[in-house]
Parts: C-alpha cells; sequence; structure tokens
C-alpha cells in the first residue's frame, strides 16, 4: 500500500492506506484533545484562535497558535524532502524515513508525555511534536496516493463527498459511476476509520491515558512489516512463476 504509485497503484492500495492512516490520526486526535485540550490533527482552528489573540492584543499567546500551524507545515516540508531525497536511491522504500519518524515522535510523547504533564510542563511541546507528527503522516499519504488519499482532517472530506453524493442523481455511464462508487467508498473509510480511532483512543485514554499514542505508532509499525511481507511475497511469487 505504500510502495505502489503511478499506473500501478490500484484502489485496492488507497482502501489499506486510508484505513491504517486514518485509524492512527482519529486516536492521535482524541489523545491530543483529551490530554492537553489541543487539536493535534490540523490547523483550520489554530488559524481563527490565532487571529482572536492578535485582535485581542495577546501577542504572546497567538505565538503559541503560530507555532502550532508552522509545526504541521514543516512536518509536511520534512516529510516531501525526505521521500524525494528517498525517491532517488530506492523508491520502494522512500515512504520508510518519514513513517519511521513519526512512528519515533509518537513513541516518544507516549513514552515520556504523562512525565511532562505531571511536572506541569507547558503543553505546547507536546501539541507541537503532534502536529508535526501530523504534517508528517499527511504529506506522506498525499504523495504516496497521488492526492487521493487524506487522513488528518475531514473538512475536505466532507465537502469532496457531498459532491460526489449529489453526482450520483446524474451520472449514467456505468463507467463513471464505478469510479464515482470506489471514491465515495474510500472517504466513507476514512471517516469510519478516522471516528473508530477517536472512539479506541478515547476509551484507552481512560485507562493509560497519553501513553494510548503507543498503539497509534504500534498501528504504523504493524503497516510497515505487513507492506513489507505482503511485497515480498508477491516478489518471490512473480520469481518463481518466471523461473
Amino acid at each position: 500500500m505504500f510502495r505502489h504509485k503511478g499506473k500501478g497503484r490500484t484502489f485496492i492500495h488507497n482502501r489499506r492506506l486510508a484505513a491504517i492512516l486514518s485509524l492512527t490520526a482519529g486516536i492521535v486526535n482524541i489523545i491530543g484533545v483529551l490530554s492537553i485540550q489541543t487539536l493535534t490533527t490540523n490547523v483550520t482552528g489554530h488559524f481563527a484562535f490565532f487571529a482572536e489573540e492578535i485582535v485581542n492584543n495577546r501577542y504572546l499567546n497567538a505565538t503559541a497558535f503560530l507555532f502550532y500551524i508552522l509545526a504541521f507545515l514543516s512536518g509536511a516540508f520534512i516529510s516531501s524532502l525526505l521521500i524525494e531525497l528517498g525517491s532517488k536511491k530506492n523508491p520502494l522504500i522512500a515512504h520508510t524515513v518519514p513513517m519511521g519518524l513519526e512512528i519515533i515522535i509518537l513513541g516518544f510523547v507516549g513514552i515520556w508525555g504523562f512525565h511532562w504533564l505531571d511536572a506541569g510542563l507547558n503543553h505546547e511541546f507536546i501539541a507541537f511534536l503532534l502536529l508535526f507528527a501530523m504534517g508528517l503522516q499527511n504529506a506522506l499519504v498525499t504523495n504516496v496516493s497521488n492526492s487521493i488519499v487524506r487522513t488528518t482532517h475531514l473538512t475536505g472530506l466532507f465537502t469532496d463527498l457531498g459532491i460526489e453524493l449529489s453526482q450520483l442523481f446524474f451520472y449514467r455511464q456505468a463507467e463513471d459511476l464505478k469510479k464515482l462508487y470506489r471514491s465515495i467508498k474510500l472517504r466513507m473509510i476514512i471517516i469510519i476509520f478516522f471516528f473508530s480511532g477517536c472512539i479506541l483512543g478515547g476509551f484507552s485514554y481512560n485507562s493509560f491515558g497519553i501513553k494510548s499514542l503507543l498503539i497509534a505508532s504500534g498501528f504504523l509499525i504493524v503497516a510497515l512489516i505487513y507492506d513489507n511481507i505482503r511485497y515480498r511475497f508477491y516478489y518471490l511469487k512473480r520469481k518463481l512463476l518466471r523461473s
């Protein structure tokens, strides 16, 4: 689901990618809200808070929201940069570096976050790290899926879904309907798994607190292992058929 690009990429690849990464984003989203009362998977709300603080002359507070926005942007920039550099050496594993970095960040915050919260440290550092990680993920999934899949926020997704649902009343050609149904199905998968991640993260937070981020990190590790095993299986299968 990570290695295929261009014409070699199928709906099934995007479906798997959307499911696992939307689930992860949902977990991070609810953990950010419950632990530090901050949105950590998108920056839409932070622009509003940033503007509010500027209008009310609370410039120091506004700086924090500016850093949140820049954290997400920096994550997307670093992710894309790493993928481009990796693609020149080995396109098949170019995704592993930004994804590995995201795993490390989520694991790091999951392990040490509760110490920072107990010590009364500012929440801004945790929010910065989580927004950076989600910037990494959003750029990664956008690059891998050729801009078809988005997993860290749902605003544009619901807009596209609404448009496509309206098109069901007008499309008549079988091929057009097939593409439309697939697109709607993909968006529904993202919504369902994002929501499922929020529910899973919410229940796990009641028991494990911010350590629940380790679950999100674990899902990403499993996704990388699964993708590698599946690729090697089909590679060996094709090799045996040719011999």
